[in-house]
């Protein structure tokens, strides 16, 4: 996931440095580009239902996690992800080439996946299997951990770290499915605001590619009992720095 993450950030980055700078590009590296972003950015609330699977397992049937949970299974299960994720976004590409001219391919036009998979039947196809996909990840999510909270009630353990992560997840997916949702929500308000077309791209690029890949680390950080230990003898000293500051400035 950490390294999915890092693709996609730099993919995302790099096309919008690249839309500000030169405006348009060449449309084939456009396209090599919007494939790579795509694809990981799709592939992140796959990894999210995998990772509460993988939860569900260790807590409804710890004794068989180790068995069922093996390091072979476990790259199975990558590539299953990785697989389902191009599924979506491997034939774009097959109809681009089959429906535009060659000359298409040599142009240069602004860095836009709209711009590049243009087919309306792309956009229509995009749409159904965004909410396949979306629809399978929250039911994945909340069979899940459903099944997490009631084990952990019945067996009499402490559910508050079922809970916290039942919470990051939540927060994360919630956040992911911005992926899925979120092409169709701003050509929804594209056409209705479409003088404001380029603040809209830049929020939505913020909410749907930079915010999910931000929290995920820094949550997962501050539950690390070292780093959360650093980080606050770290906030004790900036607060007494500042305070000692405050107190030797003559009034």
């Amino acid at each position: 996931m950490v390294m999915n993450d890092m693709i996609q950030l730099t993919t995302a980055v790099l096309i919008n440095v690249l839309a500000y700078i030169f405006y348009t590009i060449n449309v084939s590296l456009c396209c090599f580009l919007v494939l790579i972003a795509s694809f990981t950015t799709s592939n992140t609330p796959l990894n999210l239902a995998g990772m509460a699977v993988e939860r569900y397992i260790a807590i409804c049937n710890p004794l068989q996690h180790a068995q069922i949970c093996t390091v072979r299974r476990t790259h199975v299960l990558i590539g299953l992800i990785w697989i389902f994720s191009t599924i979506p976004i491997v034939p774009d590409l097959f109809v681009i080439v089959a429906t535009e001219n060659l000359s298409f391919f040599y142009s240069t036009v602004y860095c836009y996946r709209d711009n590049v998979f243009r087919h309306p039947y792309l956009v229509e196809k995009r749409n159904i299997s965004n909410m396949i996909y979306l629809s399978f990840v929250w039911l994945t999510l909340f069979y899940t951990y459903f099944r997490i909270m009631f084990a952990a009630k019945a067996t009499g353990a402490d559910a508050r770290k079922a809970r916290n992560t039942i919470l990051l997840h939540g927060l994360q997916l919630f956040l992911c499915m911005f992926t899925y949702i979120g092409p169709l929500l701003e050509s929804v308000l594209v056409g209705l605001f479409p003088m404001l077309i380029n603040d809209l791209r830049y929020t939505f690029y913020i909410f749907i590619y930079i915010l999910p890949r931000f929290i995920s680390p820094i949550v997962y950080g501050l539950r690390d009992q070292m780093f959360c230990a650093y980080l606050k003898k770290s906030l004790v000293c900036f607060i007494q720095k500042e305070q000692n500051k405050s107190k030797i400035q003559p009034s």
